[in-house]
């Protein structure tokens, strides 16, 4: 030590960190620290995973919304990640291991019990589903910048690059490809892209299956299996497995892989990977336009990679109609006003479920 440095410690002012000290403090994002998730107890932070992933698995079920989003909702995303990553590289605590738990029993809850519930209202009632939907992905905003502080210029920059990218994706997810059997190698692609979309907010599982002419296939798998543990049909069950356990591994390979490389993002390019985060949870917004509705396809028109006849309009379920938009009545934008700050307002309150705050 040199005697300048000398000097403040006589003084009793505060000793300089040696290089070495410095070096092992501990980084935000590691996976006893993830954010404000971490920063809670256990049971505070079991209760956020399994309202998180009660979302993830709805959001899951409908195109255009992300469950990444909605973990960054309910403030248990960057806990996640770094939990999964902890588990796949044999860093056991009982973080890693209750949350990841948490959110993805209680998202597969939430898909097997909910898949034709909320198919239903979404299209029946788009304007009022997506506007709620609204509500919740812009209460995550408010987390991730608290993670990403101090802003800097990476942070802005990142933001706008991911935002721009989810307004070009949406641009380019007006139309699915063609349907047909599935194999078992789509099929676990697709259950890597469903993965992807757990992981990434902003990304929509259920538009990446519509691009992959998967979406009704595995939904109706999901309630072939939901039919046969009721019915206690042994057939049932064994159909619905031969399509969802290549699903499942490629969900299980995804979630592996996208939650290790977040992981490392995070802990070497930190601010720009949270300004991209932001981007995505903004940007995503702009594909949940509320005043649409399902219009039927007239013969001619393509849909989901196949043009329509008269032969097949009877037979295109009203769920692939392409959407349009409309002119809300003054109550309509009244009620998607309601329900986006009421969307906001559950959101704020899980954000606060065991008073959690960032650590410094």
């Amino acid at each position: 030590m040199t005697a300048d440095n000398a000097e403040p410690a006589a003084a009793g002012g505060p000793r300089p960190m040696s290089p070495r000290r410095e070096a092992t403090v501990t980084h935000p994002m590691t996976a006893d620290n993830a954010g404000p998730a971490a920063a809670g107890s256990l049971p505070s932070l079991a209760i956020r995973g399994a309202i998180g992933g009660a979302l993830m698995g709805l959001a899951n079920l409908v195109p255009g919304i992300s469950g990444g989003t909605m973990l960054l909702a309910a403030g248990v995303y960057p806990a996640f990640i770094a939990a999964v990553a902890g588990v796949t590289t044999f860093r056991f605590t009982r973080r890693t291991l209750v949350l990841p738990a948490a959110v993805g029993g209680a998202a597969a809850l939430a898909i097997l019990l909910l898949a034709g519930p909320m198919r239903g209202l979404v299209i029946g009632q788009r304007w009022a589903m997506y506007s709620m939907f609204i509500g919740l992905t812009l209460g995550g905003v408010p987390l991730v910048w608290r993670l990403a502080r101090p802003a800097t210029p990476a942070v802005y920059a990142g933001a706008a690059g991911a935002a721009l990218l989810m307004l070009l994706m949406q641009l380019g997810l007006g139309a699915g490809s063609a349907g047909g059997e599935a194999s078992r190698l789509l099929l676990f692609v697709s259950g890597l892209a469903g993965a992807a979309a757990m992981i990434l907010p902003g990304v929509s599982g259920g538009y990446l299956l519509l691009l992959l002419g998967q979406y009704e296939t595995i939904l109706g798998a999901v309630d072939t299996l939901k039919a046969g543990l009721f019915d206690r049909d042994a057939a049932l069950l064994l159909n619905a497995s031969a399509l969802l356990l290549p699903v499942g591994l490629g969900v299980a390979a995804g979630i592996v892989g996208v939650s290790n490389l977040l992981r490392w993002l995070l802990d070497r390019h930190r601010q720009v990977t949270l300004g991209a985060l932001l981007g995505l949870l903004l940007g995503a917004v702009a594909g949940l336009w509320p005043f649409q509705q399902p219009v039927e396809p007239a013969p001619g028109e393509i849909v989901r990679g196949q043009v329509v006849t008269e032969a097949s309009l009877p037979g295109i379920d009203p769920e692939d109609w392409p959407p349009a938009p409309f002119r809300p009545s003054g109550g309509q934008v009244a009620g998607a006003l309601v329900l986006m700050v009421s969307g906001l307002a559950v959101t704020t309150a899980i954000a606060r479920i065991g008073g959690d705050r960032r650590p410094d």
